[in-house]
């Protein structure tokens, strides 16, 4: 459940302009950097492999997913941008909508699916309050429940980062992305201290979704906050993935891709950084990485490791 000053600063939140919003966040951010290097990028603990790992499809050496929040209108109007940007190199993703945000139209999703990407449900109002109450999470997680089989979606991933693994069993999905294995920069910064997915069972036997966590910083981190001009944060942690055989789970915003020159906002970077990490992906790693949508790796893990209990550190992590 979120902090007291959390709550407060959700509550205030509409009512700060958005450049002081940046300010204090990058204000935050860089302090925290510094005492940081021993466990962001790489948590050197993250590394190990799972219990019975069989390894990934194909002999592949580590697997690829790509996934996008889109927060508000702005981003939505550039979904077939980034579409289109990641389809010229043959990569497909997963693009995940807040319902009561913004309007969310059936044929973009259809659009979105007919190209072989795929949907699935950011939060419900992008609010901070999600996990407010209990009662209050059982309330929305009907009304989301219903939105995912609307969109057809399988997969959900918090707004913020917040999450309480044993409360997203009320919802009706087959995979969470909520969770990261180091982000010490997030609200709620409990890293899962793991680049594979995991299997987290429910109540009831047989029953339960998995986990995936991503493992590369989230753009809005290095970019927006941090002020980055280049790749290189991602460049060394996709190596370190990759030697280990990990999942290199990506989670970009479109919100933040200033897609305009000459027009970009206090919390916009350039576009060409994400074109700039697909081209090295795709030149670097080429025939290395299994490159899929997260409701494939969720299919696989469900079907060959769902029955291998998680170590227990996960547990602890959360």
């Amino acid at each position: 459940m979120p902090s007291p000053q959390q709550r407060l600063y959700y509550r205030a939140k509409p009512f700060i302009p958005r450049r002081v919003q940046i300010w204090a966040r990058r204000f935050v951010t860089m302090r925290k950097a510094a005492s940081c290097a021993g466990c962001w990028p790489i948590e050197p603990k993250a590394c190990a492999l799972p219990p019975g790992w069989i390894g990934w499809p194909g002999h592949k050496k580590f697997a690829l997913v790509l996934t996008h929040d889109v927060e508000g209108r702005r981003g939505f109007g550039r979904v077939r941008r980034l579409l289109a940007m990641e389809e010229k190199r043959g990569f497909t993703s997963s693009f995940n909508f807040v319902p009561k945000k913004y309007h969310v139209d059936q044929l973009t999703l259809e659009f979105l699916r007919s190209r072989g990407f795929e949907v699935g449900v950011h939060g419900w109002k992008h609010d901070g309050k999600l996990y407010s109450s209990r009662a209050k999470f059982q309330r929305r997680a009907q009304k989301i429940n219903r939105c995912l089989e609307d969109w057809n979606a399988t997969g959900f991933r918090s707004p913020a980062m917040h999450h309480n693994l044993d409360w997203l069993h009320q919802l009706d999905i087959d995979y969470d992305l909520s969770t990261f294995d180091t982000d010490p920069f997030e609200p709620q910064p409990d890293g899962v201290c793991t680049i594979f997915p995991f299997w987290v069972a429910g109540p009831k036997a047989g029953a339960g979704y998995v986990e995936m966590p991503y493992t590369l910083p989230q753009d809005s981190t290095m970019f927006v906050l941090m002020g980055r001009g280049d790749i290189d944060i991602w460049k060394r942690k996709l190596r370190w993935i990759a030697d280990i055989g990990g999942m290199a789970l990506v989670n970009t915003h479109p919100d933040y891709m200033g897609f305009d020159q000459g027009r970009r906002g206090a919390d916009e970077y350039d576009p060409s950084l994400y074109e700039t990490f697909l081209t090295h992906v795709s030149e670097e790693y080429a025939g290395r990485y299994w490159h899929v949508l997260p409701r494939e790796v969720a299919a696989f893990w469900r079907t060959h490791m769902s029955t291998v209990p998680s170590g227990t550190h996960l547990q602890k992590a959360i």
